[in-house]
């Protein structure tokens, strides 16, 4: 576990150096803190982390800058901020969390912990998926995918246009970030259920996910009950 804290404040990065190691403990293999905009981006282009632990008022910088230049980064985004107000627009843009100042010890646990589970609160859902194009980042509806597909590391965003975008967050972190009105449906597809035709049973016990499109996509036999219960 790679970790960068962006906090202005000594004393309030000290205080989350400390909960972050005593949470991941011998997981933690780096951590380094910056107190403004222009260090935060060396450091992330040195050593991309695993997590970001971002405030957005570094001395008088709005951190929401850096947000939105790295979003379509690989890791996650925890927003530790007083400025509740913009908590629904970084939720929209794909921060994992989104913790209010002054916090609490057992509350910043809570946001690390999401690390490691796809439930997601429906109040704070997704909006948009920012990938890098061309050097420029643009902003994808989610209500515009189809489905998106593991690639290795890396995914692939189908959209409903037939266009094909590659995203550099795995398939998991996705997961752990999209609204319930996307499931995962194999160990390699994440799928819109309003794209969702039918279940197509096949010789074998197997099956496959019919889409609107007539494409196929396998269904793995552990999440075939869950998704036939959805799709009712």
């Amino acid at each position: 576990m790679k970790i960068l804290i962006v906090e202005d404040e000594a004393r309030i990065a000290r205080r989350i150096e400390r909960m972050a190691r005593d949470y991941f403990g011998p997981q933690l293999s780096y951590l380094a803190t910056a107190d403004s905009l222009e260090q935060a981006l060396h450091l992330l282009e040195t050593k991309a982390p695993d997590l970001l632990l971002l405030d957005l008022n570094l001395n008088g910088q709005d951190g929401f800058d850096l947000l939105q230049s790295v979003v379509a980064g690989a890791f996650h985004t925890i927003v530790i901020s007083a400025y509740t107000d913009k908590a629904i627009t970084a939720f929209a843009h794909g921060v994992l969390d989104f913790v209010p100042k002054p916090f609490a010890e057992e509350r910043l646990t809570q946001a690390f912990a999401r690390l490691t589970t796809t439930v997601r609160k429906p109040e704070h859902e997704l909006k948009f998926l920012a990938v890098r194009k061309q050097g420029h980042l643009v902003l994808i509806d989610v209500q515009h995918l189809r489905y998106i597909k593991g690639a290795g590391i890396y995914t692939e965003l189908h959209l409903q246009n037939g266009k094909k975008v590659l995203h550099d967050k795995s398939l998991e972190k996705l997961e752990q970030l999209l609204p319930p009105s996307f499931a995962r449906i194999h160990k390699s597809y994440i799928v819109s259920i309003a794209q969702a035709e039918k279940i197509i049973v096949q010789e074998g016990s197997s099956y496959q996910l019919q889409l609107h499109n007539g494409e196929l996509l396998p269904i793995g036999r552990a999440r075939y009950k869950e998704l036939r219960s959805k799709l009712l």
